[in-house]
């Protein structure tokens, strides 16, 4: 039985006030725009993000790849980092979709730089695909939450623009990087094209996404949503979520950074572990277990088994800890007790 799940923070649960703010929504057809609360849920995420005009959506999924279609014509080309969320966990969805290919900057620290961009755009030849959009993911969660920095992407979107590129920002984890660098949403919007955040992550809420832009922007991803299936008619109940949580449920980021550092600085201490702390700069903790002897599945299922504590797997040795507002009190001193339990029980 899970008692403690680190596996990701998409496990949250709705508070009970997070419920009772949804049960009393104002709700209407939000395909004809009359739903009020999703309304205001987009409203705020436009002047939180200081874009003209937002779009609510049932994932963050569908807000890259309704972005990426905005942007993008068939045989396009984006750029973005090798472990990018849509590179490895949308199925493909910018190919199948819209015909638009990925290419890969390898990156590991997570965060590729303005000259990678412009030594990657294709020379505008008919026998290449043009090079389109840049896509960059707030926070890196492949490499462990790490933030881009602000100056970083500006530099980035600066060289994107000076080709006549597009700018899009996967920002699934935006607000983990607000709280934890300081910088205003707004600020490091600015100067991206396209912006989503995520709702059901960190912030706590059930479903849901809202993407960001110019009133044009929006107006033709309006076009992507009904055709991907993603109208959803009196959705202001679970929008209405999504209002609780920006207003109740972003500063307390804060508590998931701190329980991830505390989790890191143990880990770090168990012989075998190998773990860089001070990469650990919002919610997510990925440390290795090579040298404990076990594999990254050995030592979850032994954690699992022992004291109820789930993490995920990310490779053969690779394991993953992403902290979020359903940890139990006691759940990061749970988690350390499981892995040393696990790192005790290493073969030989």
């Amino acid at each position: 039985m899970v008692k403690v799940d680190l596996f990701s923070d998409t496990v949250t649960r709705p508070t009970a006030s997070m419920r009772r703010f949804m049960c009393e929504a104002d709700v209407g057809d939000e395909q004809q725009r009359e739903d009020p609360s999703v309304n205001l849920l987009q409203d705020m995420v436009a002047d939180l993000l200081g874009k003209e005009s937002a779009l609510f959506l049932p994932s963050g999924t569908m807000c890259n790849q309704v972005a990426f279609a905005v942007h993008c014509q068939a045989g396009d080309e984006i750029l973005l980092q090798e472990l990018a969320h849509p590179l490895l966990y949308e199925a493909g969805g910018a190919a199948a979709l819209i015909g638009a290919v990925f290419r890969p900057l390898v990156s590991p620290d997570g965060l590729y730089t303005a000259e990678q961009v412009e030594e990657s755009i294709r020379p505008a030849v008919h026998y290449m695909p043009r090079t389109r959009v840049v896509s960059l993911e707030q926070t890196s969660a492949s490499i462990g939450g790490v933030c881009w920095p602000l100056e970083r992407i500006q530099q980035v979107c600066a060289a994107a623009h000076a080709s006549g590129l597009v700018a899009h920002m996967d920002g699934a984890r935006l607000f983990n990087a607000v709280v934890a660098t300081g910088t205003p949403a707004r600020d490091f919007a600015a100067p991206l094209d396209s912006v989503w955040v995520d709702l059901s992550k960190g912030l706590g809420a059930p479903v849901g996404a809202v993407l960001a832009g110019s009133r044009d922007f929006v107006e033709r991803a309006w076009v992507f949503k009904q055709r991907f299936g993603g109208a959803m008619r009196q959705a202001g109940i679970i929008a209405a979520a999504g209002v609780y949580a920006l207003r109740h449920h972003v500063e307390r980021l804060a508590d998931d950074h701190q329980q991830a550092r505390e989790l890191a600085a143990a880990l770090a201490e168990l012989r075998g572990v190998s773990l860089d702390v001070d990469r650990v700069e919002t919610n997510i903790v990925i440390f290795d277990v090579r040298g404990t002897g076990l594999s990254g599945e050995a030592f979850a299922s032994c954690t699992l088994a022992s004291h109820g504590v789930r993490f995920s797997v990310l490779g053969p040795y690779s394991v993953r800890a992403v902290t979020h507002l359903d940890i139990p009190p006691d759940g990061i001193q749970r988690a350390i007790e499981a892995s040393r339990t696990a790192v005790a029980h290493r073969p030989g």
